[in-house]
């Protein structure tokens, strides 16, 4: 009997091929270490997607990035909170001799929630170190670098997706499914 996978019966964190559900240790270990992500968000019917940098905090269980103060994310943002994040890291191709087995090594997190703009200057700046600390670990503010002044910190747009659900999927095989039907590829 297959899976119903419908909306209706299926929450959206649900993973199809429950062999590649990771914890969530793995997924808070994944998100510190992931470069960029996308945040899905809407205006009326019309999608979009933004890629970014990012920090999660995993005190406030929320993902955080920072964009422009105004434009089409703040825009989507304050007319739709509902968000969806998304990244992700790619491996070998994985060649095969049989056309339906062709694959690829991923492994990826998915998170839904809620999107503000945080105003709180204080938790502004936590997140905008934060990124700062993932992205260059080890420098500090005040010697390798000047700190966040006001006026940057006025200027810039500091957003949070408090997190209400997530997943994370790894499929990281050596090698893709080979058929003894067919001429045997040698291992790459």
């Amino acid at each position: 009997m297959t899976k119903d996978n419908s909306p209706e019966s299926t929450p959206a964190n649900s993973i199809r091929r429950s062999e590649y559900a990771c914890d969530d240790a793995w997924i808070k270990e994944f998100l510190a270490q992931a470069e960029v992500g996308h945040l899905a968000t809407r205006w009326e019917d019309q999608p979009f997607i933004t890629p970014l940098l990012f920090w999660y905090d995993s005190e406030a269980h929320a993902i955080y990035f920072h964009a422009a103060a105004v434009g089409r994310l703040h825009a989507n943002s304050q007319q739709y909170p509902r968000a969806c994040f998304e990244t992700c890291r790619n491996g070998k191709s994985l060649p095969s001799n049989v056309a339906l087995e062709f694959a690829l090594q991923y492994e990826s997190a998915v998170a839904f929630g809620d999107l503000r703009l945080v105003e709180d200057d204080a938790e502004k700046h936590r997140a905008l170190y934060g990124m700062i600390e993932k992205y260059f670990p080890g420098m500090t503010p005040g010697e390798e670098y000047r700190p966040i002044t006001e006026q940057e910190l006025r200027r810039t747009a500091v957003y949070a997706m408090t997190i209400s659900s997530w997943s994370g999927k790894r499929n990281w095989p050596e090698r893709a499914k080979q058929s003894t039907e067919w001429k045997a590829l040698d291992a790459r």
